[in-house]
């Protein structure tokens, strides 16, 4: 069976002989014995339940924070239309406490829930005791224990500090038998919370392996706290926390591009890199989800484990390849794709797919970056599934009988294509499509290298950065003529985004994009905030579109429900592996020609109570107030500035100090 992230499965745990409520003591205060950090076994046991409450919910790539793990941000951005969740609806402004993001957890209670601030006094216990109590544990066993919680109270704060700013920072175990004075910690500036996470990652990569042994295979890894230090710096010196982004020879650009070559090297030198090459012409790319099964992924920098057990309890499953399946292969009917998602993706070449460099959007399939046939598929397309009974061809596309709309095989999406990345062919809906084993990549190597050729981007070394871009595309077989497509760079705006595009293609879809939409405040421009990046970067703010739906439908009207092109689809089944790849492509090209045209949705893909609206994510949401609900029990935090405190009045606290 397989283990989540950090090697535990609860099942396992229960039935070792250890009494069955120990994990459940954790929760309460009142009840915990220190002594267990005297025996190794259930010290582990510790640590398998601070992974679990980290990591149990996070079973889908698009989800993002720690303990809760949903999917809202990764709506809020071109990725996923159809949601218009709170902070893009343009029918509301939220400023008041009450409408704040509930992330930072509910007052204490003496049975704990699971919140921020629950998981890093966990983290604290151990920290605490692990050299006192459990001095006589080895000493190997205590340096990867400490290591492990650096890391996990680190990711707690970086979650912490990308919502709202700077928060308490809480490194011992506090008591509510202290005076009044030492828990009544305030707000800390986000810089000094930026600090005490670079601070416990050092720790933790001075005490972790840069790889584990295969048993714990899935532990966070010197390696992780390397990189990780690289993604947090990167976002500590971009604009939303930087007011000097805009200085090439700013600090913070420096140390963060510091951190990113030295975790380049570390890792190199440990083994990680890059999965596949360029000659496979993006296969290696696809497989590297799920080819490695349970074992050692050199692009794997951070990885959860999920599990193809058939136990129904103690298991974490695979949320993510049913959602996407058509229910043509008894999926949950899958992702559409927003119009903006299928138009972003670069030619073949590497050039941006503009009528000028011959994109056609009815025929949107012809010519691309080889990454988009392995991140969408569409009518036509052959999508491996276990199961013969099924089809592993897929169609989309639609037929009017009458006024009434049919959709091909059933598969009723509001666009031409559907998001396939990340999924694999051994997908058995009769297993469950749940169980496929297929595990989530939180941290990829290939971020790493986005993540250096943006500080080299921001300091003006565009040479610097076409080559970190370039190794990207490499990879997945793209031409190196015109600096792989990309062309020339005229200054350094030009630079970061298209480092921006190429996160876009290449992390599409994995949790990713909303946190770089965030830290260079994409949504819009605003004089008044001092924030100005899409003009600068040359970038259309995102407030005022809309993810658009569109579907293929046939030219003809008819007055039968039996499909009109079964015969006209013939034997296309197009497999970018496949020799006659192009061929298939071709001839997909023919059909659409010859029988289908392009029509928008009965409802807007974008809609509230289906009227159409664009997004309208205002300014104050780009770091949340705290919620009334903590504010009224520690009077002593400060709101936010842009938020109405608990009583009415405006917040004061900067988060960009």
């Amino acid at each position: 069976m397989k283990k989540i992230l950090g090697s535990i499965c609860l099942a396992a745990v229960m039935f070792t002989g250890c009494k069955q409520d120990f994990l459940e003591d954790m929760k309460s205060y009142d009840k915990f014995d220190e002594n267990l950090f005297k025996n190794q076994a259930q010290t582990g046991w510790y640590i398998d339940r601070v992974y679990y409450d980290y990591f149990s919910a996070y079973k889908s790539p698009i989800v993002t924070l720690v303990g809760t793990y949903d999917d809202a941000r990764t709506k809020m951005t071109e990725e996923i239309g159809g949601t218009v969740g709170n902070y893009i609806n343009p029918q509301k402004t939220l400023v008041n406490s009450q409408d704040a993001d509930a992330y930072y957890g509910a007052p204490l209670a003496a049975s704990l829930s699971n919140n921020p601030y629950t998981r890093i006094r966990n983290c604290n216990v151990l920290l605490s005791k692990i050299d006192s109590v459990g001095k006589d544990l080895p000493l190997s066993f205590r340096k990867t224990s400490r290591g492990q919680m650096f890391l996990l109270r680190a990711l707690q704060y970086f979650d912490l500090v990308r919502v709202y700013g700077g928060v308490p920072i809480i490194t011992t175990v506090q008591d509510t038998k202290d005076a009044p004075e030492t828990i009544q910690v305030p707000r800390a500036k986000s810089s000094e919370v930026f600090a005490q996470i670079v601070k416990d990652l050092d720790s933790a990569a001075a005490l972790l392996p840069m790889q584990w042994d295969g048993a714990n295979f899935g532990r966070f890894t010197g390696a992780a706290a390397l990189a990780m230090k690289s993604r947090v710096l990167l976002t500590a010196a971009s604009p939303l926390f930087n007011t000097n982004w805009d200085n090439s020879s700013d600090a913070k650009w420096q140390a963060a591009l510091d951190a990113g070559l030295a975790a380049e090297t570390a890792l190199t030198n440990a083994g990680y890199g890059l999965y596949g090459a360029g000659t496979t012409k993006g296969k290696d790319w696809a497989e590297m989800w799920y080819k490695n099964d349970n074992a050692f992924n050199k692009e794997a920098i951070m990885v959860q484990l999920l599990t193809n057990s058939t136990l129904n309890t103690g298991t974490n499953l695979n949320g993510w390849e049913k959602s996407i399946r058509v229910a043509k292969q008894k999926g949950s009917g899958g992702i559409a794709a927003p119009k903006e998602m299928i138009d972003l993706f670069p030619l073949a070449d590497g050039t941006r797919p503009t009528a000028a460099n011959g994109y056609d959007a009815l025929n949107f399939f012809m010519n691309r970056d080889p990454r988009f046939y392995r991140t969408f598929a569409f009518s036509g397309s052959k999508w491996p599934i276990a199961e013969t009974d099924v089809p592993s061809v897929i169609w989309l596309y639609r037929w009017k009988n009458g006024s009434t709309p049919v959709y091909s095989d059933g598969n009723s999406v509001t666009s031409p294509a559907v998001v396939s990345k990340m999924t694999t062919p051994k997908a058995s809906y009769l297993v469950g499509l749940d169980r496929t084993g297929t595990d989530i990549m939180e941290y990829r190597y290939a971020e790493l290298l986005l993540n250096i050729a943006e500080c080299y981007a921001a300091k003006g070394d565009i040479a610097n950065c076409v080559i970190y871009l370039g190794k990207i595309r490499n990879r997945v077989g793209i031409p190196s003529a015109n600096n792989y497509g990309i062309g020339p760079l005229a200054d350094k705006y030009a630079a970061i985004e298209a480092c921006l595009y190429e996160r876009r293609v290449e992390l599409a879809y994995e949790g990713k994009r909303f946190w770089d939409i965030q830290r260079w405040m994409l949504y819009n421009d605003d004089a008044a905030a001092g924030n100005n990046t899409c003009a600068k970067l040359g970038i259309a703010p995102i407030n005022g579109t809309a993810r658009t739906g569109q579907h293929w439908q046939y030219k003809t009207t008819t007055t039968s429900n039996t499909d009109p092109l079964t015969a006209a689809r013939g034997t296309i089944s197009i497999d970018p592996d496949a020799a006659d790849f192009q061929t298939q492509l071709q001839a997909l090209k023919t059909f659409v020609q010859n029988n289908i045209v392009l029509s928008s949705p009965d409802k807007p893909m974008d809609n509230i109570n289906g009227t159409s609206v664009s997004i309208n994510f205002r300014q104050n949401y780009y770091l949340s107030g705290i919620k009334d609900n903590v504010l009224s029990v520690n009077p002593w935090l400060t709101q936010t500035i842009g938020w109405n405190d608990y009583s009415g009045a405006l917040g004061t606290f900067d988060y960009k100090q």
